[in-house]
């Protein structure tokens, strides 16, 4: 009965925050608004599944009283719901036990998405382009928005590098699997004599953060803005627009000149700031703990090949937990949420043993 203790202090904490919320003095500290309403939305659907539970537990009780009436129709008829109802108890609280794994504060954050052509030369390139529609048509179906921050093309089509801002419910806690290197083994348009090639592109899915997401004094840092390089021509950028921060206790660096927009660099550079003292904050902490188990799902270095794409067999293979799909034609028109359900989900059962 652990579960259901967890679960009623769930529900109590859910209570609360709809008190709370009611309450019209709290739209005064707008912050706070959002920070419980924010609270109260996550925990929806553990709640509308305790309650659904509860009814299952009544119904079973229920049952059980009809089992006991002496009616030899009404015991066959209650056998037959109790095995049901038992069932459906079983698969319910196993739903529950993954919903109550604590989320990472971070998925719920917007994402800065970066694909970039790898090891392969223009068939690198040419894959980092099937990637990015791949990456792309996701996001329409998922309903975010998405904008072109950097774009870099191939010589023969693709992409060298191509830099996105990601808009959207959710984003991280979805695309923070996909960070690292993606092989893709096909036959080149350009190869005559018919032989595979393995070429490599990589991404990485990093979370925007704001400078309130660490503990960092805005006194400790030095902005310094300066004119990007260009290619020349019209392309020179005549303006500012570039964004260093400079970590003064720690001597970290960070900047931008992904974007023409100087506010659109700022963005950018902050997050790859605070990215970087957060690892270093990590990194430090996991040193000093030589057991601590590492994530199933790899740190998103991109040396990690984490992903193969084999066009031949039609088949995609995540190497962090051995899936493999013989559709790989759908998966390259965006439809991986299956993908990443599975290593969501992988996450999630990696935690439980963490908590055991």
């Amino acid at each position: 009965m652990d579960l259901l203790k967890k679960l009623e202090a769930v529900h109590d904490r859910y209570q609360f925050l709809e008190e709370r919320l009611s309450n019209p003095d709290l739209l005064a500290n707008l912050s706070e608004y959002k920070k419980i309403s924010k609270e109260y939305k996550d925990l929806e659907e553990i709640v509308a599944s305790y309650r659904e539970l509860k009814k299952l537990y009544q119904s079973l009780e229920s049952a059980n009283e009809m089992l006991n009436s002496g009616d030899p129709e009404m015991k066959e008829f209650a056998d037959a719901e109790i095995t049901e109802i038992k069932i459906l108890i079983e698969s319910l609280e196993e739903k529950l036990k993954v919903q109550l794994v604590p989320k990472d504060p971070e998925d719920s954050k917007d994402v800065i998405f970066e694909i970039r052509s790898g090891t392969g030369g223009d068939e690198a390139s040419l894959f980092a382009g099937d990637l990015f529609r791949m990456y792309t048509r996701y996001f329409d179906g998922q309903g975010w928005t998405y904008e072109i921050v950097l774009e870099s093309p191939g010589s023969v089509g693709g992409y060298s590098k191509i830099v996105l801002d990601v808009t959207g419910t959710d984003v991280y806690g979805k695309m923070k699997f996909e960070s690292g290197a993606h092989r893709v083994q096909r036959v080149p348009d350009t190869e005559a004599s018919g032989r595979v090639h393995t070429s490599a592109a990589t991404v990485v899915a990093m979370p925007k953060m704001e400078i309130e997401d660490i503990d960092v004094n805005k006194a400790d840092l030095r902005v310094d803005t300066f004119r990007s390089s260009g290619a020349g021509g019209q392309h020179v950028n005549k303006t500012e627009s570039g964004v260093r921060f400079t970590h003064i206790p720690t001597g970290i660096v960070a900047e931008s000149t992904d974007s023409r927009s100087q506010h659109k660099n700022r963005e950018i550079a902050m997050g790859r700031l605070i990215q970087k003292i957060r690892d270093t904050q990590v990194e430090a902490y996991e040193s000093s703990v030589a057991a601590h188990r590492k994530s199933l799902v790899g740190t998103g270095d991109r040396s990690d090949k984490i992903r193969t794409y084999n066009f031949p067999q039609n088949r995609m293979t995540d190497h962090r937990i051995n899936y493999t799909s013989y559709n790989l034609t759908d998966i390259m028109n965006g439809n991986i949420e299956d993908i990443l359900e599975a290593l969501r989900i992988a996450e999630n059962m990696e935690k439980m043993k963490g908590e055991s």
